[in-house]
């Protein structure tokens, strides 16, 4: 398995602070992830005043709309995160959610894209992403086969290099609803790189995503879970953020070396120290027929008959006197 690609999402925890949003690049600098998130909400292309909010957690934003507008950077804001991220050796990665976001991003000259998981059904978005020519992650969070079906056709016949994420758009997403058994069916379906990206708030569903192997994994950060914002309860620590990727750096490295049971000259030295050799468990005298109950197993092995091959002594006669705990040689048994 390659090296997993881990992407730290962002989103919108900055609440519109840029200087919130450059603190998350520094920290998450520091935690080893390959890549950071953000989303670029351009409120008056993509929204309306019409758009409901999924939890009503603002009450300083009277609708989704003014929030998107609150939240927002301007263009060369964006450039400068961009630059931080690749100042910090990480890629900077981006959801657009409207053509005019795409735009603005082509003039950063982004390397890739994410498609969140409410985009996957807007082919005019997808198409215009496939004209860029970038690579595309696409998340699964809300869409039926049918879409998915539809999607990837849509974007495999305009030729874009395609990776698919197996999602649950709850949040947080509770154990039972992460759907990892998904991974393999679109890695069959599609025949392109899968991953995961998580809502559970915790780093268990990583590690297992990566232990099931997982080409990328993404999560939502947070620097603490009882800050403000939508994500808040689906989102990692930088704390945490730093002990998954250990785990799934751990992980891939074991996935990468399998243990051959067939070669343990390795272990040849603590093999000799745990296994033992058959023993007698009281004093004995010469022409006892040995018996179950005389045997015991004692370390080390090498000091005569294996304890495992126990069976090949019993009803023995002994050659010679022998005292309690005293080794079994071949040369004791007649």
């Amino acid at each position: 398995m390659s090296k997993v690609y881990l992407i730290a999402e962002v989103a919108q925890a900055h609440d519109g602070s840029l200087g919130t949003a450059h603190a998350y690049i520094d920290s998450l600098a520091k935690t080893g992830v390959n890549a950071v998130k953000f989303q670029v909400h351009l409120a008056e292309a993509e929204s309306s005043r019409h758009e409901p909010f999924r939890i009503k957690f603002s009450s300083q934003d009277a609708t989704r709309m003014d929030y998107w507008s609150r939240t927002a950077f301007e263009a060369h804001q964006w450039a400068e995160l961009k630059q931080h991220c690749e100042f910090r050796k990480m890629d900077f990665i981006a959801s657009p959610f409207s053509n005019t976001a795409v735009e603005l991003l082509e003039n950063l000259d982004v390397k890739q894209y994410k498609v969140g998981s409410g985009e996957v059904s807007n082919l005019l978005l997808l198409d215009r992403l496939a004209q860029t020519g970038k690579p595309l992650i696409l998340s699964s969070g809300m869409s039926s086969m049918q879409e998915l079906d539809e999607a990837v056709r849509f974007l495999k016949s305009k030729n874009v290099s395609l990776s698919l994420l197996q999602c649950t758009s709850f949040y947080p997403t509770l154990p039972g609803r992460w759907g990892l058994n998904m991974m393999q069916e679109y890695r069959t379906r599609y025949q392109i790189p899968v991953g995961f990206s998580d809502h559970s708030g915790q780093i268990f569903a990583c590690l297992s995503a990566a232990a099931q192997g997982a080409e990328i994994v993404e999560f939502h950060v947070v620097f603490h879970k009882d800050m403000f914002g939508p994500d808040t309860s689906s989102s990692i620590t930088i704390e945490e953020t730093a002990l998954l990727v250990k785990g799934v750096r751990e992980i891939g490295l074991d996935l990468q070396n399998p243990v051959d049971k067939n070669n343990l000259e390795e272990l040849r030295n603590v093999k000799s120290i745990f296994e033992k050799s058959l023993a007698i468990n009281k004093d004995l005298r010469a022409g006892h027929v040995i018996t179950f109950g005389d045997l015991e197993g004692k370390k080390p092995s090498g000091m005569g008959i294996p304890a495992r091959s126990y069976g090949t002594v019993l009803g023995l006669r002994l050659t010679r006197d022998m005292e309690k705990w005293a080794f079994l040689k071949e040369d004791d048994l007649i």
